[in-house]
């Protein structure tokens, strides 16, 4: 099994910083699963300040048809309703993307 890894970056609003972290503290099932099925792995956010990191593993063999399956899921759509809502997108990230993806100059098992 070929494993990507993905590091990105987004903002967090300040005010915000509490309920965003209280919102992932309960995070909802449906949400789990669908990342699951969207197969994303070992899936963490960080945060440093007003700064969140991301990490996660994807393992499966079609990344744009699985994150579009991910976006068209009723209850990952309704939770991103309130986390965007929560953050601050990086003006240099892609176009079209929400978070910034980072470039991976190093790895080791």
């Amino acid at each position: 099994m070929m494993v990507r890894r993905f590091g990105q970056r987004i903002g967090v609003r300040p005010d915000r910083i509490d309920a965003y972290e209280r919102l992932h503290v309960a995070a909802w099932p449906a949400v789990l699963d669908q990342i699951r099925r969207s197969n994303i792995r070992n899936y963490s956010i960080f945060r440093d300040g007003t700064d969140l990191f991301a990490y996660f593993e994807y393992t499966g063999d079609d990344f744009e048809a699985d994150m579009a399956a991910m976006a068209a899921d009723p209850e990952t759509q309704r939770w991103w309703t309130l986390t965007d809502a929560m953050q601050e997108p990086r003006p240099d990230r892609d176009p079209g993307t929400w978070w910034k993806t980072l470039k991976e100059v190093f790895h080791t098992d």
